[in-house]
């Protein structure tokens, strides 16, 4: 029977780490601030902002909550992220994705200052993460490296079978496990993949970021496997109090039989993924700061 690995409590050390950093930022004169752009009214966004800005004020943050309607224009958001981009009392600029579609999400993401992109998402970012150079890295996929390293497993030399390869998740994550810090082997499995199976079953380690409840069965996991559940999936449940429950891509009950490790859903990864904004917005006051 695998073991639980409690995302919620890694996540808590990491938390307590960068409200040491606030600490020390206050008594110098500085307050990290999060600026969260959030346009229209989808519940599931809402809920992850509301996460978020819990989360900052928890560290001694400040946010700023900056809701905006739907209809909002490209040219008026990008507008408003010049203005944050000037703004020396913001540190960190968020905006909550997915967009409204008509807006174009690589001009709102490449419009972000890369000293304030605490997602990680600016090409910026991303070419830094290639080339092992210091910069910020997504949260999601840090999240997951820092879950691991938690492990008694050996991460050198594993192989890591990612499957997805979302710009968010999957391939950020494939490198960062391929940098020599971690050095692992990276297989990235995707729709075009055949016998997914037969790849799966060679991961020592498996994360499985493809947005599709229950995809990875217990016959597609080697025994002994730390396996990673990135999805976080609505699926209809009338016995549920809000008629749905979340499901991860992995059919926990059934993998976690086999497996060694593996993530709840909730409780695993998306804990993580807040905890790595949280150190990234420090991260930007710090540096904003000159105290690095």
């Amino acid at each position: 029977m695998a073991v639980i690995i409690d995302g919620r409590a890694i996540a808590q050390k990491i938390r307590e780490d960068a409200k040491r950093r606030t600490a020390a930022l206050l008594e110098r004169g500085i307050r990290p601030c999060l600026a969260v752009v959030l346009l229209g009214e989808d519940p599931a966004s809402a809920s992850y902002v509301n996460a978020k800005e819990k989360a900052l004020a928890e560290a001694g943050m400040d946010s700023r909550d900056l809701r905006l309607p739907a209809s909002t224009s490209e040219a008026d958001l990008l507008a408003l992220i010049a203005s944050l981009n000037r703004d020396s009392l913001v540190h960190g600029i968020l905006v909550q994705l997915p967009l409204p579609r008509h807006i174009r999400e690589e001009r709102v993401i490449t419009a972000i200052d890369p000293a304030k992109d605490v997602d990680g998402f600016h090409p910026v970012s991303l070419g830094k993460l290639v080339l092992g150079q210091t910069g910020f890295i997504p949260c999601t996929p840090n999240g997951i490296a820092a879950l691991l390293r938690e492990l008694p497993i050996t991460l050198n030399g594993a192989h890591a079978v990612v499957l997805g390869r979302s710009n968010i998740v999957g391939k950020p994550l494939a490198i960062l496990l391929s940098r020599r810090d971690i050095n692992a082997t990276v297989t990235i499995c995707h729709t075009g993949t055949k016998d997914l199976a037969s790849i799966t079953r060679q991961a020592d380690i498996l994360i499985a970021a493809a947005g599709k409840p229950a995809l990875v069965s217990a016959d597609m996991i080697k025994a002994g496997a730390a396996v990673i559940d990135v999805g976080v999936n609505r699926v209809e449940d009338p016995s549920a109090k809000k008629g749905w429950r979340l499901r991860g891509d992995v059919d926990f009950k059934a993998v976690s039989e086999k497996a060694a490790y593996i993530t709840p859903v909730p409780g695993g990864v998306g804990p993580m993924t807040i905890a790595m904004l949280i150190r990234n917005v420090a991260e930007a006051a710090e540096q904003a700061g000159n105290l690095h």
